[in-house]
């Protein structure tokens, strides 16, 4: 075992705090990464404060992880001492499953095993995440980096916001003609507007703010709409083919689905802690509309997002803190007041 150093919540109503801990000794397909930064997701403050109802305490919250690779076991292959490797949202699964076996390891029917918080299902075992100084992961699960080394920081939210946009993107086969409504303009947001603008939508972002505008013109959005105004959501009916909703707080789905067009879906990633008001059935009726869901993506398709984003010049747009801002960092984001993801520098760790 080796020391490991990092931030916990030790319980849900305690602020985040210095940690000290072990990880193991990097075995033969184990790659030791040091971590130089970390994302801070929602689901980060969603664990820590456990309004899942699931969180193992200590709890090292962070699947938005970049580093370096500082040691390896002597039967890894792809990866040498010294690389750029990240970490999203998964360390193991149980590689045997029909999902696993095609590369969703999300979907792994006995649960994925996440990179903080132990398994999916509440598993006994407790791992710990990138608020730390190091982690250990078998390099079936360690993606390669080829953005430029000075982008690092702005990467690592790639590997949760930016693979959670992605992967319904890919799926839905967003593409040149098509029409995307983008729900929401936080950190799953932006960076659904530029990956769909990327892959050459027509994309119109929807937000309850007036100000978001010029913001959601620059990263790409070729219309705005102001969801509150009943002449503007008027304006779009029937107009989309998918909407990719990014919002984590439960809200009428109806008005959004109505901007549907014939056998338009629009799918869900945002997660709120309580449900949505269930959608009227003849909203989906009438036009063969579908809603959906989807979660993160897999080993095979998080690498395939880092390379299309390199290849485009895609990066999320980042505030950088310090380790020990992180309990303020939570209470901003709470507000939104943020644009549009924390990332956590972790060479002030040491200090």
């Amino acid at each position: 075992m080796s020391a490991a150093h990092g931030y916990a919540a030790q319980s849900a109503d305690q602020p985040l705090t210095a940690f000290a801990f072990e990880r193991r000794e990097p075995g033969p397909h184990d790659v030791r990464i040091e971590i130089l930064y970390c994302g801070v997701c929602h689901s980060d403050l969603h664990t820590a404060r456990n309004e899942w109802h699931n969180t193992l305490y200590p709890s090292v919250p962070g699947h938005e992880i970049v580093g370096r690779v500082s040691a390896i076991g002597n039967a890894v292959k792809g990866f040498k001492v010294g690389d750029l490797a990240g970490i999203g949202c998964i360390v193991d699964s149980c590689r045997e499953c029909a999902s696993c076996r095609a590369g969703d390891e999300q979907y792994c029917e006995t649960g994925f095993t996440g990179t903080y918080n132990g398994s999916i299902f509440g598993g006994t075992e407790n791992t710990y995440g990138g608020y730390s100084d190091q982690i250990v992961v078998d390099e079936k699960y360690v993606l390669h980096i080829t953005h430029d080394e000075d982008q690092l920081a702005a990467v690592a939210p790639l590997l949760c916001a930016g693979i959670t946009t992605y992967s319904p993107l890919a799926h839905w086969k967003v593409g040149p003609g098509s029409k995307v409504g983008v729900v929401g303009l936080g950190g799953l947001g932006h960076m659904a507007v530029k990956i769909a603008k990327a892959m050459g939508a027509y994309v119109v972002l929807f937000t309850t703010s007036e100000n978001k505008r010029e913001d959601a013109l620059r990263l790409g959005a070729s219309e705005v709409v102001v969801s509150r105004d009943p002449d503007q959501m008027a304006a779009q009916a029937a107009k989309l083919d998918f909407i990719i909703n990014t919002v984590a707080a439960p809200h009428d789905l109806d008005a959004l689905l109505n901007t549907l067009a014939r056998d338009g879906t629009m799918v869900l990633v945002g997660a709120p802690a309580t449900p949505h008001p269930s959608p009227n059935v003849f909203g989906l009726m009438l036009k063969r509309r579908s809603l959906a869901g989807s979660a993160i993506g897999g080993i095979r398709e998080t690498q395939e997002m880092l390379e299309f984003c390199a290849r485009h010049g895609i990066v999320s747009d980042i505030e950088m803190i310090r380790m020990d801002a992180i309990n303020d960092a939570y209470e901003r984001m709470l507000k939104g007041d943020v644009k549009y993801r924390f990332v956590i520098d972790m060479a002030t760790l040491k200090a």
